[in-house]
C-alpha cells in the first residue's frame, strides 16, 4: 500500500484553501484546528505495515504546526500572485504515510485583514465530502473560540466504519457484489483510444491542466426537462451525452467511464471525515442504439444497477476482474465524469467572511476528467486533461463539441445518435467553405501496376519487397514482373482473364500479383493451407485459365484440369522475355482480383 502510493503521493492530495476577510485571531484558529484534530481520529492516523499488511495507527491528540508566511513586505500588486504560487507549492509537498501527519495547514498573510489558509489532506484519510465537513466544522469551532463543545459528539469514528465494512463486505454479500461487476464489465475494452496530440508515454504521467466552460441557463433548463420527461436524472443525461461524445471521438461503440460516488449510505457516517468515496465504472454500448433517447434509457438502467452495487471498493473490483494492466493507463477506465450540485459558498461569521480561494495546482489522475457543477447561473464545467497527451486547444474543442451535442439532443432527443451534430457553425463554415474553396486538382485515375511503375522510375534503387533475408528493389521488382507479364500475355492472359496464385508467402507472390495486373489479367489468390476440396471448388468456380505455383506445391495440383506455371522451376524460360513495360488495354474499370473470404461459398 505505502510502496504503491508514495511515489505518486502528490496525485493523491486533496487540497482546499479558504480566504479570511476580516480580523483573524491566529490563536483561536490554531485552537480550532487542534480541536478538530482531536475530534476526528482519522486526522491523527498514519499507516504502518505489519508483515505486508497495512494498518491504521491512531495517535493521541497533539498540536499541529500552523506555519505562517507573511507577504506584507511585497508590493500589494504582487501579493496575490505570490500567494497562488505558494499555495501550489504547499499542495505539491509530499506526505509520509508512515510518519504523518497526513493533514497539512499553512497560513498566508496578504494584509492585516486578508489571510489565506491552505489545507491539504492525503486521500487515504479523506475525500471531497470530507473537505466540506472540515471547512464547516473549522468555522463553527472558530466562532466558538475553539470550544469543542460547540459541535455534537460523533456517533462513531472512521476506524469503526472500516472495521464494520471489512466484516459486512464478505461472504455472500461480497460474492453478489463481485458477480454483478463481473457480468457488467465482461468483455469491456481495456483502453479508450481517443485521438491524442502526443503518443501515450510508457508510464502514466499526472501533469494536468484545466479548461473551464459554461452551459447557459436556458440549455440547463432544457436538459432538466428532457431528464424529467425521460424518467432520468440530469446526471444520467449529461453522462450519456459525454459517452456519446467519447464514442464519436474514439470510433468505439463500447465506452466505460469512471464516476465518483460519495458512498455515505448511512446516517452515522455522514458527519465523518474519512475516505468513503468510491468509483463506479459506468459502461455504455452505443452499437445498435437508434437515438439518444434509447441510449439514455440504457444509461439509466446501468447507473441504477451500479448504485445498487456501490459498496464494493473499486480496487476490489479490479482485483476480481484482473483486467489487462499497463503502466501507461489506469485499469477499467481512463476518463472520469462527475456532477456536483453543491458549489462552494461563503461562510459568514460575526466579524469574518470565509470564501473559497482558487488553487491552480491541477493533477490529472486520468486522461480526461469532466466535472460539472449546477448553479443558478447554469452549469459550470471543468475539463481536466493530461498534458502529456492533450494540448489546450484540443481540450477546448472537446468542451465546445460537448456543448453543441447537448444543444442538439435537448432540441431533438429522438434523432439518430450518429447524426447528432458536433461542429459549431464556425467549424462547419470553415470545413465546408474555407477549406473546400480551392479548385479540385486534375486527377487522372491510374491502376495499381501503373503506380508501381511510376515509383520504380522515381526511386529505382529503393527497397520494394522484403521476405526474410531476401529483398528486391523497385527496379528489380518491376523488371521481373514485366518479364512474367510478357510470358503471361503469350499464354493468352488479357483483360478479365482469371489467373490463380497458388503460392506460399515469398518474393514470387509479389512478382506474380504485379505481373498478372501488368498483363491485364485478374489475380485469384489460393491459400496452400486450404483443404484440397476447397482449392478444387475455387479453381472451378472462378474459371481460372492459368495457375501460377511453385515446384514444391505442384504435386498437390495434379488432378486439376488447368494449365500450371511454376514461378521458380520455369523462371529460366520466363526470364527470356523483355524487361520493358508490356502493352495492355486494361483500365480502372476492369476487374483486378477475385478473393474468396473464409466464409465464401
Amino acid at each position: 500500500f505505502i510502496d504503491q502510493l508514495q511515489p505518486h503521493s502528490t496525485a493523491y492530495h486533496i487540497p482546499t484553501a479558504l480566504r479570511f476577510h476580516g480580523p483573524l485571531d491566529l490563536a483561536a484558529l490554531e485552537q480550532s484546528a487542534n480541536a478538530l484534530i482531536a475530534r476526528h481520529e482519522v486526522l491523527r492516523t498514519t499507516f504502518a505495515v505489519d508483515q505486508g499488511t497495512p494498518l491504521q495507527v491512531i495517535h493521541p491528540p497533539s498540536p499541529l504546526p500552523l506555519p505562517l508566511t507573511d507577504l506584507r513586505d511585497l508590493p500589494a500588486a504582487g501579493r496575490e500572485e505570490r500567494a497562488r504560487a505558494l499555495t501550489e507549492q504547499i499542495v505539491q509537498e509530499p506526505f509520509d504515510l508512515q510518519a504523518g501527519p497526513l493533514l497539512r495547514l499553512h497560513l498566508l498573510r496578504l494584509d492585516t485583514d486578508d489571510h489565506v489558509l491552505v489545507l491539504v489532506l492525503h486521500h487515504s484519510i479523506g475525500d471531497g465530502w470530507s473537505l466540506g465537513i472540515l471547512t464547516r466544522e473549522l468555522a463553527a469551532l472558530y466562532a466558538a473560540a475553539g470550544d469543542a463543545g460547540a459541535l455534537p459528539p460523533l456517533p462513531i469514528q472512521y476506524a469503526d466504519y472500516a472495521l464494520w465494512q471489512r466484516t459486512w463486505l464478505s461472504g455472500q454479500v461480497l460474492e453478489e457484489q463481485i458477480a454483478y461487476w463481473r457480468q457488467q464489465l465482461a468483455g469491456a475494452p481495456p483502453l479508450l483510444t481517443l485521438p491524442t496530440d502526443r503518443p501515450r508515454p510508457p508510464v502514466q504521467q499526472f501533469q494536468g491542466a484545466e479548461h473551464l466552460f459554461t452551459i447557459p441557463p436556458d440549455l440547463h433548463a432544457a436538459l432538466l426537462r428532457l431528464s424529467q420527461q425521460s424518467g432520468a436524472t440530469l446526471f444520467m443525461t449529461l453522462l450519456a451525452a459525454w459517452q456519446m461524445l467519447l464514442a464519436r471521438y474514439s470510433g468505439q461503440d463500447d465506452i466505460t467511464v469512471g464516476s465518483p460516488i460519495a458512498n455515505r449510505t448511512r446516517v452515522e457516517i455522514e458527519p465523518l471525515i474519512g475516505f468513503f468515496v468510491n468509483t463506479l465504472v459506468l459502461r455504455a454500448r452505443l452499437g445498435g442504439q437508434s437515438s439518444f433517447q434509447s441510449l439514455l434509457e440504457q444509461v439509466r438502467e446501468t447507473t441504477l444497477g451500479a448504485y445498487a452495487h456501490q459498496d464494493i471498493p473499486f480496487e476490489q473490483v479490479v482485483d476480481a476482474l484482473q483486467p489487462q494492466r499497463h503502466l501507461s493507463y489506469s485499469p477499467l477506465f481512463q476518463v472520469l465524469f462527475a456532477l456536483q450540485n453543491t458549489p462552494a459558498t461563503e461562510i459568514e461569521l460575526e466579524s469574518l467572511t470565509l470564501a473559497p480561494f482558487e488553487i491552480n495546482a491541477v493533477v490529472a489522475k486520468f486522461d480526461l476528467d469532466l466535472s460539472l457543477t449546477e448553479s443558478p447561473a447554469g452549469i459550470s464545467g471543468q475539463l481536466i486533461y493530461n498534458t502529456s497527451l492533450f494540448d489546450a486547444g484540443t481540450a477546448a474543442r472537446m468542451a465546445a463539441h460537448y456543448g453543441v451535442l447537448l444543444q442538439a439532443i435537448a432540441a431533438d432527443p429522438d434523432q439518430p445518435i450518429d447524426r447528432v451534430p458536433l461542429l459549431s457553425e464556425t467549424e462547419r463554415w470553415q470545413l465546408l467553405r474555407e477549406w473546400s474553396a480551392s479548385a479540385a486538382p486534375d486527377y487522372q485515375p491510374r491502376c495499381f501496376h501503373q503506380l508501381v511503375m511510376a515509383q520504380a522510375a522515381r526511386t529505382p534503387d529503393a527497397i520494394a519487397v522484403v521476405f526474410g533475408e531476401q529483398q528486391l528493389t523497385y527496379r528489380e521488382l518491376n523488371a521481373r514482373a514485366n518479364q512474367l507479364a510478357h510470358h503471361l500475355q503469350a499464354l493468352g492472359v488479357t483483360s478479365e482473364v482469371r489467373v490463380g496464385l497458388y503460392v506460399e508467402r515469398s518474393l514470387e507472390l509479389a512478382i506474380g500479383v504485379l505481373a498478372i495486373l501488368k498483363a491485364g489479367g485478374v489475380y485469384v489468390p489460393l491459400d496452400p493451407s486450404y483443404p484440397h476440396e476447397r482449392i478444387q471448388f475455387m479453381t472451378a468456380d472462378s474459371q481460372i485459365r492459368l495457375l501460377l505455383t511453385q515446384e514444391r506445391l505442384a504435386d498437390r495440383l495434379a488432378d486439376l484440369s488447368v494449365r500450371r506455371l511454376c514461378l521458380d522451376a520455369d523462371w529460366p524460360t520466363i526470364a527470356r522475355a523483355a524487361e520493358q513495360e508490356p502493352v495492355s488495354t486494361t483500365d480502372p474499370d476492369n476487374l483486378a482480383y477475385m478473393i474468396y473470404t473464409s466464409g465464401s461459398t
